[in-house]
């Protein structure tokens, strides 16, 4: 079975990418506690001020889902969601294996 990836895209107001970029790194230290969150990868680019990109893969789609509903995930979803003015969802993956990712089971 593949693993579940994400790669998405969030557009801040002005002035506020360093502030989401330090809400989601928080979520991604959150997440070394759990086993299914194999990457949490929180970037930005020097060409889009206001965008901050997050690549997360995960053991699969139910694991991902089941850890919106944590409590520190909805405190952080609610400190993040004022300064946030878009998002996109860049792609949705199935990850195969690689290099950083624990080997899959067919």
């Amino acid at each position: 079975m593949s693993k579940f990836g994400l790669f998405g895209k969030f557009i801040v107001k002005d002035g506020e990418r360093d502030t989401l970029v330090h809400i989601l790194l928080e979520a991604a230290e959150s997440m070394k506690n759990l086993d299914e969150c194999e990457i949490y990868l929180v970037s930005v680019s020097e060409y889009e001020s206001n965008s901050v990109y997050v690549y997360e893969v995960w053991s699969n789609e139910k694991a991902h889902k089941a850890s919106l509903s944590l409590e520190v995930t909805q405190t952080l979803i609610k400190r993040a969601k004022p300064i946030i003015t878009g998002m996109e969802r860049m792609s949705t993956m199935n990850i195969m294996g690689g290099k950083g990712v624990s080997p899959n089971s067919y």
